[in-house]
């Protein structure tokens, strides 16, 4: 084998390379295979649980104690993946995603787990789209169920569009489909009460990628403290991406307390920095955001009068939401709009 090697030494690494990509691909095909069968078989067993149930007789004989029977018979004769939760998310699946080919060959038991658990119905429709759509890991699907992304891109928004952010997931077509009224810092383990703003920067930069997790889909990361120069004067912006699918440059400016309108003013200067000296044909307007803890919503509509810039305020927390109130909220604009 040896004097093959020398003497053919490119074909024979081709050839290694082609068996090597045939073996590959056959195990991922089995693999989406094997992961395609597995959910229908579990939601056929959904369905064989939820029929049985309906027949009155039998819902009387065995009552609540079903999946618990269920779970010991089934692990007996057939082993393991049978446990009593396994065969209550089973149950789950049937009747809350009942065209299960909606899923079927995309997500994994564990997105399906996921997704099932999640009460409404459009927020569970939107993460579904949303997991299809954007190859979410089981991770990045957890992440942002726990931060209540759906709530949070709902808020501001009226009826018509949030049945279709449950229904298409998140579109991006301009600069409000990429913000969040309110985003979570909890990654980041800062002392309370008090921080700087360099602290927390240096934090964000420490944990980029959690972080790029939370701006949402499409920002890459250009760089810190991005020196920008105006009548000899320079100023910093402190962090700045670019987004590929609005292709626009993003520009964020972090506050440890209180916005105020001399930061809405600072942002706008460096909106038109980089409108007018950084961008290049194809770009579209640079978007502006000012995080903060505290905002004072009056004092951002009036100094914000008149202003055409893609200029935006949000505050951040530095613990995860309650879901129950990010609900609330919700619905209590929902009931301003009416």
């Amino acid at each position: 084998m040896n004097e093959i090697k020398t003497q053919n030494n490119d074909q024979y690494d081709l050839l290694i390379n082609q068996i090597s990509t045939l073996v590959a691909n056959a195990k991922r095909s089995i693999a989406q295979t094997i992961n395609k069968e597995l959910v229908e078989t579990y939601w056929n067993i959904g369905k064989y649980i939820v029929e049985f149930e309906q027949e009155g007789s039998a819902k009387a004989k065995y009552g609540e104690k079903l999946l618990v029977n269920l779970s010991k018979d089934l692990t007996t004769k057939l082993g393991k993946g049978f446990s009593k939760s396994n065969l209550f998310y089973m149950r789950l699946f049937y009747m809350r995603l009942q065209i299960f080919q909606t899923v079927s060959g995309k997500l994994n038991w564990s997105h399906i787990i996921e997704i099932v658990s999640i009460d409404d119905k459009l927020e569970r429709d939107f993460y579904l789209a949303e997991s299809i759509k954007e190859k979410w890991s089981v991770r990045e699907l957890r992440y942002h169920k726990e931060r209540g992304l759906f709530m949070q891109l709902a808020l501001g928004k009226n009826k018509e569009q949030v049945l279709a952010l449950a229904k298409q997931g998140n579109i991006i077509e301009k600069p409000e489909d990429i913000l969040k009224d309110t985003y979570t810092f909890d990654f980041l383990n800062l002392p309370e009460p008090k921080f700087s703003e360099s602290t927390l920067e240096d934090a964000l930069i420490e944990n980029l990628e959690n972080f790029l997790l939370e701006l949402g889909k499409g920002f890459a990361f250009v760089g810190r403290q991005y020196r920008l120069t105006v009548d000899n004067t320079n100023y910093y912006a402190d962090l700045v991406f670019y987004h590929i699918i609005l292709k626009c440059y993003v520009v964020i400016d972090l506050k440890i307390g209180k916005v105020k309108n001399e930061d809405i003013a600072q942002m706008n200067l460096y909106l038109g920095y980089f409108a007018i000296d950084k961008n290049i044909e194809g770009d579209n307007p640079p978007i502006g955001l000012i995080l903060a803890r505290e905002k004072d919503e009056i004092m951002v509509e009036y100094t914000m009068y008149g202003n055409t810039n893609n200029l935006f305020v949000s505050k951040y927390q530095l613990y995860l939401p309650d879901i129950d109130d990010l609900r609330k909220l919700m619905l209590k604009y929902d009931e301003t709009k009416k």
